[in-house]
């Protein structure tokens, strides 16, 4: 009886005998965003964010456990033309000189099904906290690494982007690839 009590106190007490999160560093050089809108009734814009820097924390055996944390630096910016670009990162929009870095944190990641997940969280653009959920699937490459590809849309004009109005949508698709290595 004895040896029973001492074996279900270490077992609740030893932290070593549970499966501990995995901390994934995302690749800067492997890793892009892509922002997707429509102009002047329908013609297709785009922009992509690249020097994303972060964390995917996942843990098989306890979800609540999971987590995605992301910066992204403004001035990474490109538009497809000059012009955009420069008009995006200004004061109508990103203002890239105030506010340098856009961030998402996660505050729950739940698995769907097989590699799909929904990630809620928290995106802050220009200072402005808005919840977000990212719809991803999670693939695992070799070397201890993965892939993480996110999708999401957000009202430009819920962080105070709202200029052009009458000939940019507000909606904005935010296409997300990540990859990561494991942390030794």
């Amino acid at each position: 009886m004895l040896r029973r009590i001492f074996l279900l106190v270490f077992t609740l007490v030893c932290p070593s005998l549970y499966a501990a999160p995995v901390v994934y560093a995302i690749d800067t050089q492997k890793t892009a965003i892509k922002l997707l809108w429509r102009a002047f009734g329908g013609i297709p814009s785009w922009a992509h964010l690249q020097g994303v820097t972060g964390t995917v924390t996942l843990n098989p055996d306890n979800e609540f456990d999971d987590r995605i944390r992301v910066s992204v630096p403004v001035a990474t910016l490109q538009a497809s033309n000059n012009l955009l670009t420069w008009q995006l990162k200004s004061d109508m929009f990103f203002d890239a000189a105030r506010y340098p870095t856009i961030t998402f944190t996660s505050t729950r990641v739940v698995k769907v099904k097989d590699d799909h997940y929904r990630a809620f969280g928290t995106l802050t653009v220009r200072d402005l906290s808005r919840p977000v959920i990212l719809e991803a699937t999670l693939d695992r490459l070799p070397d201890e690494a993965i892939a993480l590809h996110a999708t999401t849309a957000i009202s430009r004009s819920a962080y105070k982007m709202d200029r052009f109005a009458l000939v940019v949508d507000d909606r904005i698709a935010i296409a997300i690839e990540i990859q990561a290595m494991r942390r030794q």
